[in-house]
């Protein structure tokens, strides 16, 4: 364990062993914080990721700095991320400290330059943000706000808000996710399983319908009605 702390030289061997301890450190370090650490980069997290990057960096690369005062440390970082997480969570008057309200940036189809300005973006961005959500004309947005994770939420004009079944009250059938049952050429015999199908079916199925057999078969779904869609290699 010589190679957890600080040394004249490190061999190779030791070099290596302190990335991996590092890397699977991190790993865990990331499951603790959890999925909205990385899905959502907000202050404090942006905070934290600069601060446990530099903590854990340092000594994967200097060998007269110990390992095991890195991970302390970390270790004592995660938890108050932690109880701040909580914190913010079980008291709001602290949550706005820390997670700022929205900025209006657009409202009733007129650009808010206050809200540029607060939010310290150009109106480059804002149109490029606007492009991102499929948006062409800054006049059919009725409102659009500048997150504290840094993503711009925008709302359509009632009147140019795409048509849906729901605008005239007609039926549709449920929401169905096809299975993949081919990949690469591979059945996937649990969800053939799952669809009290066999292998003979599928091969009876393609030879049948597309002429082909599962080795060209790059991806297959099947839906609730049994109906394939194939894609062959090509």
């Amino acid at each position: 364990m010589n190679f957890f702390h600080s040394q004249e030289s490190l061999t190779t061997f030791e070099w290596i062993l302190r990335a991996i301890v590092a890397y699977f450190f991190l790993i865990i370090v990331a499951k603790a914080m959890g999925q909205r650490s990385i899905a959502q980069l907000r202050l404090i997290d942006f905070a934290m990721a600069l601060i446990i990057g530099n903590i854990i960096a340092h000594p994967l690369s200097d060998e007269h700095l110990g390992l095991k005062g890195s991970l302390t440390t970390t270790v004592v970082l995660v938890l108050l991320y932690i109880g701040s997480v909580y914190t913010i969570l079980k008291f709001p008057r602290i949550r706005k400290l820390i997670t700022p309200a929205p900025i209006t940036l657009v409202q009733d189809g007129e650009i808010i330059i206050k809200g540029l300005n607060k939010a310290r973006i150009s109106i480059d961005i804002l149109l490029e943000e606007l492009r991102e959500e499929k948006v062409e004309d800054v006049k059919k947005v009725a409102l659009a706000l500048w997150e504290a994770d840094g993503k711009l939420s925008v709302f359509l004009d009632p009147k140019y808000e795409a048509i849906t079944p729901s605008t005239y009250n007609l039926t549709t059938e449920p929401f169905d996710f096809p299975k993949t049952i081919i990949k690469e050429g591979r059945i996937n015999f649990e969800v053939l399983t799952q669809l009290n199908k066999k292998e003979d079916w599928l091969v009876t199925t393609l030879k049948n319908q597309y002429q082909t057999v599962i080795t060209n078969v790059l991806l297959a779904t099947i839906d609730r009605k049994d109906k394939l869609k194939v894609f062959l290699y090509k």
